[in-house]
């Protein structure tokens, strides 16, 4: 039998628990190392919003944010560090100089671009790196980068809080570079995107999402012409394409094609659920405090949140791969037909799941085999798109694999079956 507590007890135990958090940031040792601590955010959306605020009140002191976009007045509705007279500002810009006007003390430092503009000094001045992301693209590329960044020097190591939600699901992990498992280890976890045949979306089409893709991807250029692109930020685009898409439904007797549904299949829109961002930010803002000040453990090393059923939350360990190509330092084995055409090998390493390359250059230690630029040197190599890989390489041989998503490369040991 559970006896419960007397409620005086009750209450002096919440006054105790109250006054230990008090203390406990009232400990100058624990205010030197938050003070001290020098973080980056990378992205000031809806999940960038809610790490900003939280770092902020937490203690921080010395926060930089990077974003790329500006602010649309869909954002509002979630992202509370912007106001209707922001729309069109930059996202990055706008939310460095709220949390400064909120929180005095606070040293936010914006930068309106890519990640990708910044060097090597630049990411060597944080303590950690804090992602608040939609696009698997950027994870990889500053995954890859905070890897390459570790020397002999402790302090090059730069933790990596990576949040991620989409709709009333989310996870956090904790990724210590060359230490534990990478973003790239775990990248056969994540779907590919939804695709559908053309022959469906052309002649047999089913579901609401069919005939929008028919909308865009077939009709658009056909009344348009192929060299006017629509722009889905545009809302005379977007409507034109639902209303489109509209008729040919209401011409298959299928319903559920919306103004919504067209923008978030064009867009490849993934719900945004307020109270999932708030969840995963406060999870990474936790691991942040507790690796700034050692104050517990932190994460070891993913924790995932499943609100749609519930609210349920499993932490496991996610194993590094030996075999990684980007922490694991080893040359991946392909064993491959000698009759596969370069082309091919290009379209392999796009659909392998542990690799997914856009726009892979691939070359030898003697020969450059397919470089995607610049413009002179992939004219020169694309006649070798059509040729099979035993007219341009020997078995056993090793090709450099490089591509933008990624500022490293990878090796592939090449043998033929």
């Amino acid at each position: 039998m559970t006896v419960s507590p007397n409620p005086a007890q009750e209450d002096e135990s919440m006054d105790q628990s109250e006054e230990g958090v008090i203390m406990a940031l009232d400990n100058p040792e624990i205010q030197a190392a938050l003070e001290q601590c020098t973080i980056l955010v990378i992205g000031a959306g809806g999940l960038g919003c809610e790490i900003l605020k939280n770092l902020a009140l937490t203690g921080f002191k010395k926060i930089h944010v990077i974003d790329m976009d500006t602010i649309d007045i869909s954002n509002l509705n979630r992202q509370f560090l912007f106001r209707p007279k922001d729309v069109g500002q930059p996202k990055a810009t706008v939310a460095a100089q709220f949390v400064m006007d909120r929180v005095p003390g606070v040293e936010v430092v914006p930068y309106y671009g890519k990640i990708q503009d910044k060097d090597d000094d630049y990411y060597n001045q944080f303590t950690m790196v804090i992602c608040g992301l939609d696009s698997i693209e950027a994870r990889r590329w500053i995954n890859a980068k905070l890897i390459e960044l570790v020397d002999d020097n402790p302090q090059s190591l730069k933790p990596m809080i990576d949040g991620g939600t989409e709709g009333f699901k989310g996870q956090s992990r904790v990724i210590l570079p060359t230490m534990s498992s990478c973003y790239e280890c775990s990248l056969d976890m994540f779907n590919k995107p939804t695709t559908f045949p053309i022959c469906t979306i052309a002649n047999t089409p089913r579901l609401p999402e069919h005939c929008i893709e028919w909308a865009s991807v077939l009709e658009w250029p056909r009344v348009k012409g192929k060299d006017l692109k629509y722009d889905t930020d545009n809302p005379d685009d977007i409507t034109w394409l639902y209303e489109t898409a509209l008729a040919r439904a209401k011409s298959f007797n299928i319903t559920g094609v919306t103004y919504s549904l067209t923008q978030g299949v064009v867009k490849n829109i993934i719900p945004a659920i307020a109270s999932t961002n708030a969840i995963i930010a406060a999870s990474c803002c936790n691991e942040a405090f507790k690796l700034a000040t050692g104050a517990a453990a932190y994460l070891d090393n993913y924790m995932m949140y499943t609100g749609n059923d519930g609210i349920y939350t499993y932490t496991f360990q996610h194993q590094r791969k030996p075999d990684c190509p980007v922490c694991g330092n080893l040359a991946q084995n392909a064993e491959l037909a000698p009759t596969m055409k370069l082309e091919e090998l290009l379209e392999w390493l796009a659909e392998k799941p542990d690799i997914q390359l856009k726009k892979p250059s691939l070359r030898t230690a003697s020969t450059s085999l397919y470089m995607q630029a610049p413009p002179p040197l992939e004219a020169a190599t694309r006649p070798n798109l059509e040729k099979p890989l035993s007219a341009l390489i020997e078995s056993g041989e090793t090709i450099t694999v490089t591509d933008a998503s990624l500022p490293v490369s990878l090796q592939l040991n090449v043998t033929f079956k």
